[in-house]
């Protein structure tokens, strides 16, 4: 029995209302920066800016780690494989006094805030980008260099929702790139 017009009906407005939609990130609740210090693998990626993972045959497993420095600041370096091998950078972040967000506008940092976490891993947004131009991307991290199925499932419904799903990779288990940061 083929379905009637009303059953077809709904089924393509529920289909429909899986496009990506606008959607602006909040920081998840309640977040305990003492315990999602420290030091993150980050196993996937997704980004809307042109070339900010190399060639698939050059991807490593990134990192990063976050310390709290002080009330309101953050601390975070972060490893990726680039086209000139592994680098690293460091920035300090500071939390906007109106938005919880944490950023530094001089280093190209706009935004920086965690989704989600259950501080065995994360989904961190950030928008990176000087003057008009922003790029969004959205890292998973996990304190191991696996993740489970739920987590990865996470992410790609997060992907889905900024419209980064082209762009998601999940970044090979070769972890050069993450140990040249370990503390």
């Amino acid at each position: 029995m083929r379905p009637g017009p009303p059953v077809l009906l709904l089924v393509l407005v529920l289909a429909g209302g899986s496009q990506p939609q606008e959607w602006h990130p909040k920081e998840a609740h309640n977040l305990n920066w003492d315990k999602f210090s420290g030091f993150w693998y980050i196993l996937a990626v997704a980004s809307d800016a042109q070339g900010f993972l190399p060639a698939r045959d050059r991807r490593k497993l990134g990192a990063s780690i976050v310390r709290v420095k002080k009330t309101d600041q953050l601390k975070v370096v972060t490893a990726f494989s680039r086209s000139q091998g592994c680098q690293s950078q460091e920035v300090t972040l500071r939390k906007d006094r109106k938005k919880a967000v944490f950023r530094n506008t001089l280093r190209g940092v706009k935004a920086f805030r965690v989704l989600a976490t259950d501080y065995s891993y994360g989904l961190v947004y950030l928008q990176l980008g000087r003057v008009a131009i922003t790029h969004r991307t959205l890292l998973l991290l996990h304190r191991q260099n696996v993740s489970s199925f739920q987590n990865l499932k996470d992410f790609m419904d997060r992907c889905d929702i900024l419209a980064l799903t082209k762009t998601a990779v999940v970044l090979p288990k070769d972890e050069s790139c993450a140990h040249t940061i370990l503390p």
